[in-house]
Order: structure tokens, then sequence, then C-alpha cells
């Protein structure tokens, strides 16, 4: 179904610190949107170094913030080393508040941090709340371990704060997969704008460019995302592949855009050893590689479970634990419900555990077979959310920004 919404704007906020889960978030729901709404802008706001090596839809843009780093121990830098944090900080704070006065957005979806980073998006929520924009925070399906997440928002206010700002908050995933709000206190009041969208579905994009690959035998895609901290499991399944000969299917390795580059280096050596394993740094066609494979091997990030599902692929994940626990959160309550495997790191580091989950990945059950249904039914619930947004806007109709700035 196809509608219209005359010169609505959608302003959308990704902080983008470490890896590409929130950009990749924002860009296929802004993707989503434009088809649904004929006459719908859609402008991402993100601080991620490598936003211009993605493809985006006409009346999708983006304006690039500074980038700021999240470092493994949960700290922050600025990636310019001769720019103080606090001096970038402002710098992205000033950006968010400039643009938003400018595009004068119907919508503003903020991405999982409800104050954006360091609280840089508050003084933008006030001036668009007063200025009738509707407000949307997005969360993913899991966020942290309880624990870790009331602790974290206690210290800021968040709660209180998400109370007073937002209309509405969306919840990329299903009520009865997890609750990211579990086990929080004082969320209760929030519970009214709660919406769980159900886990967005990709597709392939309608214009394919093949991925040349060195073999035709089905292969096992192995991803990290971003690759940030992806080098424990890729140096894990080159070990597997070293030590065990017979693995019948090849590996296909994506390395990932923020892999240190000693590491890269190092798989790219090892893997140059054996005629079954193919390194890519980066592919920005994810989702191609992804419906190629026979299998996946992945640390089970966001974006990687929701193509997992949508593409109907046996998986085995291998997640982070530290500094967050989403990942582990995530892997084990997906693995309950039959939908893939889970091995914990402290496992997935034996090579001989590693090979054997490799031999069995192409005759585990699909996630389909699981029989969860209604997981992917979120992009439908957040165009029904932007349209009843949008209805009876009283805001007056602004020429379109061309050419936003990147």
């Amino acid at each position: 179904m196809i509608d219209r919404l005359e010169q609505a704007r959608i302003l959308m906020y990704s902080h983008d610190t470490f890896g590409l889960g929130h950009l990749r978030r924002c860009r296929a729901i802004a993707h989503a949107l434009v088809e649904r709404y004929k006459g719908l802008y859609v402008l991402i706001i993100s601080g991620s170094q490598i936003a211009g090596t993605f493809d985006f839809k006409a009346r999708v843009d983006f304006v690039k913030i500074p980038s700021v780093i999240k470092l493994y121990n949960g700290q922050y830098t600025s990636i310019d080393e001769l720019i103080d944090l606090q001096d970038t900080l402002e710098m992205r704070k000033s950006i968010i508040r400039n643009t938003a006065e400018a595009f004068q957005p119907d919508i503003l979806i903020v991405d999982k941090e409800p104050l954006g980073l360091k609280g840089e998006v508050e003084d933008t929520l006030g001036w668009c709340k007063a200025n009738g924009t509707k407000l949307v925070l997005g969360l993913r399906d899991v966020m942290d371990a309880p624990e870790r997440l009331e602790a974290e928002w206690a210290e800021k206010r968040v709660v209180e704060k998400i109370d007073a700002f937002y209309d509405e908050i969306w919840v990329y995933g299903t009520e009865c997969f997890y609750d990211p709000l579990t086990g929080l206190a004082g969320c209760e009041r929030l519970r009214s704008r709660m919406t769980f969208t159900g886990f967005l579905k990709r597709h392939l994009p309608a214009v394919q460019y093949p991925v040349t690959l060195p073999f035709t035998n089905p292969y096992i895609l192995v991803t990290a995302g971003g690759g940030g901290d992806g080098a424990d499991i890729m140096e894990w399944v080159l070990s597997a592949y070293e030590r065990d000969k017979t693995l019948p299917h090849p590996a296909v390795m994506v390395l990932g855009p923020f892999m240190p580059i000693s590491a890269r280096e190092s798989m790219r050596r090892r893997a140059d050893m054996l005629e079954n394993v193919h390194v890519i740094e980066f592919d920005n066609r994810m989702e191609a590689l992804m419906a190629g494979a026979i299998g996946v091997v992945a640390m089970g990030g966001y974006n990687t479970f929701c193509e997992i599902l949508s593409f109907d692929k046996r998986a085995i994940i291998v997640p982070r634990v530290e500094p967050r626990q989403e990942q582990l959160i995530r892997a084990k309550r997906a693995n309950e419900l039959g939908l893939l495997g889970l091995l914990h790191p402290g496992e997935a580091s034996d090579p001989q555990v590693m090979a054997r989950a490799l031999h069995d990945l192409p005759v585990r059950a699909m996630p389909s077979h699981a029989g969860v249904d209604g997981l992917l039914d979120g992009f439908e619930a957040i165009a029904a959310s932007v349209g009843h947004l949008t209805a009876g806007r009283s805001k007056p109709s602004f020429a379109v920004i061309e050419g936003a700035s990147r």
C-alpha cells in the first residue's frame, strides 16, 4: 500500500559511536517509510565515519556530525586527537539543533539514546516539543542487562526525561521476545506510550550488484558487524578451519570497516593459506551476502539478527558479553525459542568446539521451523504510527530543503 504525505518531514538522530548498527537501522526505517509514503522526506543525523559509503533512496539524506568513538571500555574520545571531546560534543550539539530548526520536522525519531550522546539531543528535544514536533524514541529489542541499564539511566534521570519529552516509544521487537524495560524502576508510566513494532524485515535491493567470490560452493558467512570488537570471532573460525581440513563448506569472512589494521592483516595472511576461506574487509551489500549463504556465524547485533530472520538462515551466534550484555540476552532468548544456535565466547575459542558447530550448522533447523509468528512486522507498524502522528498536521508547509549537508 502506498499513501501520500504532502511535504511531511521526519528527522532521525543516530549517534553512531561504535559499529554500524544505529545507522543501518535508521537507514532501513527511512527507506521503508519513503517507499510507503510519497511526499515524505527523511533526514538522518549521523555520527558514523562511513555514512557516505551507503546508498540512500530518493527523499532520504543525511547530515554528518563530527565523529566520536566509543572505546571497548565504554569511554568516548574524539576521532580527531587534536580536538577535545567536549569541543566535539559542543559542535555536534549545535549542528543537531541548527538542523532541526532549519528542517522543521513533523516527527523526530531518536535512536536508542533518549537524550543523545552525553545529552547532546536534550536541547533539541526541548525546541522540537515547543514547536509542535512529535517526538519518538526508538529502542532496539534489548538494551542491556536490567541492572546495568537502570544504573546508567538513574544517574541521568532518563526515565523522568523520557516521560517529559516523548510522545511515543517504539520497540523494534516483539513483546513475547523481550521487553527492553524489564526490571527498570519507574517505567510503568511509560507503558501506555510503548508500541512493540516487531523486528525489521530486510530485503534484497531492487538493483543488485553481484558479489564476486572465488568459489561456487555454498558458503558459510562469518560477520562481526562493524568489526570494532570482532577480531575474536574471526580468530576462532580461522582456527577451526586451520585445525579441521574436513569442513565441507567454505567460509566468507566479512571483517568490518572498524576492525584494527593489525588484526585485518593477520586475518588476511592466515586466510591466504587456506583454500576454503575468503576474506572481505567490508561490503555494504550485506543483505546479498546473507541471502547467498548456507549458514551464518555472527556476533548477534540487532541488524544481523533481523537479517538472519528475514532470509531464514541457519545461524550460530557468538555474542559480545562486555561492555554490554545486549547480544548475550538476545542470543539466549533466540536460542530458547529455537531460532538459532548459541556459543558462549568461552566455548567458541576452542577450535574443536567451533569446528563441530560449523559441521552441524548446515543441518540445523531454519528459524522459520521454530513456529514463532509475527516477528517481522516492524515496518508495517512503524508506517502506521507515522500515519497516525502526521494526521491533521497544523504546522505550516515549508519548502523542501534540497541537497542536505553531508
